[in-house]
């Protein structure tokens, strides 16, 4: 990486490298297959048994969620799956290389009755997952906490083997500790003159979620939005133009990752989801406006990068719909591409927090294709907004005069009062299993 002149730079990037990552299913599921996979690398004969305790919102994401290769839905099927055919490395693509015959034992393991999933309360942490993975006398348990692959504690035969120790962690280096003192126009500015060859790799964001879009219009997956729109568009109920490009191109990569597909997503703060809505808006217009990759890199740095930005302000879980948040970083890289400027962007946002704040996060399942593909829409139709100088106003509801407000006024909603929601949102969901 460059030493650059402005301090700011390499955390940027930092940034993006450590909060865009590709991630095989719904990262939540994965988190508890990672922890399964991992206490099972402790030991040495066949696992007999699983138990696990998982946080509130982890189970609001992995109740209603197809685990990739397997057809099934839910927690139980992620922990099996992870402790018999996970790979302990893996990170997020912990069951890219599961085998079939793995999951043959794992779906026996769940018919035996041997995988039991429980909530965990109370738990302090919004992303919590704890991991018992028994082998006849043998057991191991690993617990993740914070973040989706931070392992917190290891346990072998009841003895700890490892215990992250919280005081000697060094925070002040964080990129997002960085990021947090930073401001949309600074990022707004690196976007446009970092050097193309520091930020080449973004592209790979491109080639993953596009390959999961293509993939979605096959109509195999999920509620098909993306191909169902695409066939409706060829009956002439919609139009050919590039608002509904983006909205069925966008939508498909969501059906695709929701439905189970083994593809992996280019994830942005730990959400695939949250990586498809920033990725691939962007990608339509750098098509269509016929962007070199040197632009479309720079397009996405921006997207993902306030997509990373505003995300940074929130619960890494909450009921607030972060596909919304996510395509508030595609309507800055659009608005980039279609020779907006700072303002352009700020003005988009705007608009888009006056429009879309309000959907809830019901948990991870194959609807979520649907909040991603109206998030998506309010930020095609704010960028054009802006492009004409019409925006949401400060004089109207939570936005405000100043953009970094506008995003402050959002992000304390869902910090404080929407609490409340989710734990509305999480009881409704339970009385269901």
């Amino acid at each position: 990486m460059s030493e650059f002149t402005n301090p700011l730079w390499n955390p940027f990037i930092r940034a993006v490298r450590a909060e865009v990552k590709p991630a095989l299913g719904c990262t939540e599921p994965i988190s508890l297959a990672l922890a399964c996979a991992i206490a099972a690398g402790q030991l040495t004969k066949p696992v007999t048994h699983i138990e696990a305790w998982v946080s509130p919102n982890l189970m609001k994401n992995g109740l209603g969620v197809t685990v990739p290769g397997t057809g099934m839905v839910g927690l139980p099927v992620a922990a099996a799956l992870g402790a018999l055919g996970g790979n302990p490395q893996g990170g997020l693509e912990v069951l890219k290389e599961a085998s079939a015959e793995a999951l043959t034992r794992a779906k026996a393991l769940l018919d035996a009755g041997k995988v039991q999933i429980n909530l965990q309360v109370p738990c302090d942490e919004i992303l919590y997952s704890r991991a018992c993975v028994y082998a006849e006398d043998e057991s191991a348990s690993v617990t993740i906490a914070g973040e989706h692959t931070r392992v917190i504690e290891i346990t072998c035969g009841g003895k700890t083997c490892f215990h992250r120790n919280e005081k000697v962690e060094h925070h002040d280096d964080d990129p997002l500790t960085v990021l947090s003192t930073a401001t949309l126009s600074q990022i707004f500015e690196f976007a446009g003159h970092v050097p193309f060859a520091d930020i080449r790799f973004i592209l790979e964001a491109a080639r993953l979620n596009d390959a999961l879009s293509r993939e979605g219009l096959s109509g195999k997956w999920g509620l098909h939005i993306g191909a169902t729109l695409q066939k409706q568009r060829e009956r002439g109920w919609m139009a050919q133009d590039l608002a509904s490009e983006i909205v069925i191109r966008t939508s498909a990569a969501s059906d695709a990752r929701m439905g189970g597909a083994t593809l992996p997503a280019m994830s942005n703060s730990g959400s695939g989801n949250q990586g498809i809505a920033a990725t691939m808006p962007v990608v339509v217009v750098a098509e269509y406006v016929q962007a070199d990759e040197n632009m479309l890199a720079r397009a996405l740095m921006l997207s993902h990068l306030v997509a990373i930005y505003i995300h940074n302000q929130l619960p890494r879980l909450s009921a607030l719909c972060a596909a919304t948040t996510a395509a508030m970083g595609a309507a800055a890289g659009m608005a980039w591409l279609m020779g907006g400027n700072y303002q352009t962007m700020a003005m988009a946002i705007g608009s888009m927090i006056g429009d879309v704040s309000g959907i809830i996060c019901d948990g991870a399942a194959n609807s979520c294709a649907m909040k991603v593909s109206t998030s998506v829409s309010s930020a095609w139709k704010a960028v054009m907004m802006a492009l004409e100088e019409s925006a949401v106003t400060g004089n109207e509801g939570i936005v405000a005069q100043d953009v970094e407000q506008s995003i402050a006024n959002l992000c304390a909603l869902a910090c404080r009062s929407m609490q409340a929601t989710d734990k509305q949102i999480i009881e409704i969901m339970m009385s269901k299993v």
